[in-house]
């Protein structure tokens, strides 16, 4: 009796590096390893140790850019060739591409791009404008709606608004139960609505309502979540690129959310541009029922305070931004930036050196920690240019830099740079808008 020959096993390879692919996204391939089979190098790249190394696909399949890919040896491809062309009609489905299958299967149900409208007391925030502008680029690039949901009381006008500046259509939710923000009311209206139409991606503000809206959506729904993205985009497979700042801010990290949806993230105000309102645009509103009564809600709103604590300023407003940092040298030297502040017509700004040391206070710090800006001009006076400064004011629309350091890295994002004393540029350039002013209001009198 002869003895059946088994057919060879199916070689796994090994993992390896394309060069010059990487985008240094933060170590999610190491983190994915389960043999520790891969270090990162001071570039944030992988170094793999082939000799660990099991060839189980882990890092290859996390991989946004597709930067990694499973080597063979000679012998192995061999191999694989040799079980390719004895495979008959009837050959199973590798157990990896059958999973493969059915997540694609199981993430095809969701589709369409929806933007959460925020408002108190029916007044939107603006970071909900911006981000239909960018949800539109996310929609076209994956040819599905993009979808405004509106919740309040009394608030279908904001449905109108979101369709003038680029929504499709709109979910609107109105009832006096949501006229206040409450996290048990609006989470479960927001829950309910995905439940109904399965969005791919859901986008919210930063802000005190966003963030915690968005975690506890996200929990509920068992998702993803990148909060403080900077950056948004569609891969070729269909995946929400998620840039963020991260490790403090010293590198820019990638996130994708790539076998569960919807995808969601949480962007700061200003971040992304306003985009223009359209009066004569069209969509649809569709009325949905709410979900929870004013009895199932624990919590009540008695009274609303607004803060008069000096918040009356909204530095992230502003046109102009007149920023000091460490090399201010003291709290009482910020006279002369609201100085330059008042012939301007804008207001003043700090560094989180600035504010830590005390000299302004923390409502007025621009950077990651602080708040991000797009003014038209951006002055920056003593600082030196971190990058969790940097993430915050790079997008206004010029950047002005003084600074006595030459190599100071905030002049790799100005457009305009002053090497030199502060004390002393500041004041000249005072005076000289002041004379300025006066020969201007001089002449139209006189006209």
């Amino acid at each position: 009796m002869t003895e059946a020959v088994k057919p060879p096993k199916k070689p796994r390879g090994k993992a390896s590096l394309l060069e010059d692919k990487c985008i240094a996204c933060g170590a999610r391939c190491q983190s994915v390893c389960p043999v520790d089979a891969i270090q990162m190098n001071d570039a944030g790249e992988p170094i793999i140790d082939a000799s660990r190394c099991i060839g189980c696909v882990k890092c290859v399949k996390v991989c946004p850019v597709q930067a990694l890919q499973m080597s063979f040896t000679p012998e192995e491809l061999r191999i694989l060739e040799e079980l390719a062309g004895s495979a008959s009609s009837a050959a199973e489905v590798p157990e990896e591409d059958a999973e493969e299958a059915a997540l694609r299967k199981r993430l095809a149900v969701y589709r369409g791009v929806w933007v959460f409208i925020e408002q108190t007391e029916g007044e939107p925030a603006k970071v909900s404008w911006e981000l239909l502008g960018k949800g539109k680029e996310l929609a076209l690039a994956r040819d599905c709606p993009l979808a405004a949901v509106v919740m309040g009381d009394d608030v279908e006008k904001l449905a109108h608004q979101a369709i003038g500046y680029g929504a499709g259509q709109v979910y609107l939710m109105d009832a006096p139960v949501l006229r206040h923000y409450r996290t048990e009311a609006y989470q479960r209206g927001v829950c309910a609505l995905v439940a109904k139409y399965r969005p791919e991606v859901i986008l919210m503000g930063a802000t005190g309502l966003g963030r915690d809206l968005a975690g506890v959506v996200a929990t509920k729904l068992a998702t993803g979540l990148t909060a403080d993205c900077t950056g948004l985009s569609i891969d070729d497979k269909g995946n929400l690129l998620q840039t963020r700042p991260a490790f403090g801010g010293n590198i820019m990290a990638t996130i994708v959310c790539d076998k569960f949806r919807p995808q969601m993230s949480t962007v700061r105000p200003h971040v992304m541009p306003m985009p223009a309102f359209d009066p004569a645009a069209t969509g649809a509103i569709f009325s949905e029922a709410v979900p929870v009564t004013e009895e199932e809600i624990h919590v009540k709103v008695l009274q609303i305070l607004m803060d008069g604590g000096g918040a009356d300023v909204d530095i992230a407003g502003a046109d102009f931004i007149i920023s000091g940092g460490r090399g201010m040298m003291g709290k009482e030297n910020f006279a002369m930036l609201q100085e330059l502040a008042e012939v301007l017509g804008g207001v003043v700004g700090a560094s989180r050196s600035a504010v830590d040391a005390g000299w302004m206070p923390p409502d007025r710090q621009v950077g990651q920690t602080g708040k991000t800006v797009r003014p038209k001009v951006y002055i920056a006076c003593g600082i030196s240019g971190a990058i969790q400064h940097l993430v915050g004011m790079q997008d206004s629309d010029v950047v002005i830099a003084i600074n006595r350091d030459p190599e100071a890295p905030i002049f790799q994002v100005a457009n305009y740079g002053i090497v030199g004393d502060l004390f002393r540029v500041i004041p000249a350039l005072t005076g000289k808008l002041k004379a300025l002013k006066a020969a201007r209001s001089g002449a139209s009198k006189a006209s």
